[in-house]
């Protein structure tokens, strides 16, 4: 239990965060296994806007702090070599 002024706003601060962080987690991964999902169902646009959602998902989460930016880079890797193995017309190209 707080005991000062200070200690009661920084639990409530940290419960507000550890709400925002979970929709945001469980939101993430919801939107990561849909384009893992997609990706295997071979339906080029729905696995198109899939992977999109999810990468754009990661990397929100990432800029967040509601996931640390290595594991979201993991992450994005990992979905775009399965994308590029499955479906390659999905990855976009860099020049």
């Amino acid at each position: 239990m707080a005991n000062t002024r200070t200690s009661t706003k920084r639990a409530r601060q940290a419960d507000d965060r550890q709400v925002r962080n979970k929709t945001v987690r469980s939101t993430t991964h919801s939107a990561l296994t849909a384009a893992v999902q997609a990706l295997k169902s071979k339906d080029l646009e729905k696995a198109k806007v899939a992977y999109k959602s999810a990468v754009r998902a990661l990397s929100k989460a990432a800029s967040k702090g509601s996931i640390p930016r290595g594991r979201a880079a993991r992450k994005v890797s990992r979905l775009t070599l399965l994308a590029k193995k499955l479906l390659p017309a999905i990855v976009p190209t860099q020049k």
